[in-house]
């Protein structure tokens, strides 16, 4: 099964990396909430969470502790939200959410209603150009770059 967080690790599918080490990257989300949201993953494919090694997902923690710290200076949302969702992409990962305000870390973004229903959907979500997400990834690896 493909896995498009394994073709960021291979360097075959485009992201910005915000950090790499030997056990982990933190690159861009290609859909953010709002500017800043990013994703930290381990480089190992694991696809449910708690199934991480204890030293991976402690590094995982301490780099999102990190560039959390960094996009509170840059991007000064009221908060930092972190999600462990485990659903979209079967790699696990660990979502930096910036908040500012208390739904901006549920999936409330994704609802529309069409035809009396509710569906979710990232289609009218817009997607950050390139350089956008670049320079955020520049901004968020700053000056006190993760372990």
């Amino acid at each position: 099964m493909a896995c498009v967080f394994c073709d960021i690790i291979e360097g075959t599918a485009p992201a910005s990396v915000i950090y790499r080490d030997e056990l982990v990257i933190a690159f861009m989300t290609i859909h953010p909430s709002s500017p800043g949201e990013c994703t930290v993953i381990p480089l190992a494919h694991v696809d449910h969470f708690t199934d991480v090694e204890d030293a991976t997902a402690e590094r995982i923690m301490r780099v999102a502790q990190r560039i959390g710290r960094r996009m509170r200076a840059v991007f000064q949302p009221q908060r930092v939200g972190l999600v462990v969702h485990g659903y979209g992409v079967a790699h696990a990962h660990l979502i930096l959410v910036p908040q500012h305000g208390p739904y901006d870390i549920t999936s409330a973004r994704f609802a529309r209603v069409e035809n009396g229903q509710v569906v979710f959907t990232v289609q009218h979500i817009v997607t950050p150009e390139r350089r956008v997400l670049d320079e955020h990834a520049r901004l968020l690896s700053g000056p006190d770059h993760p372990p």
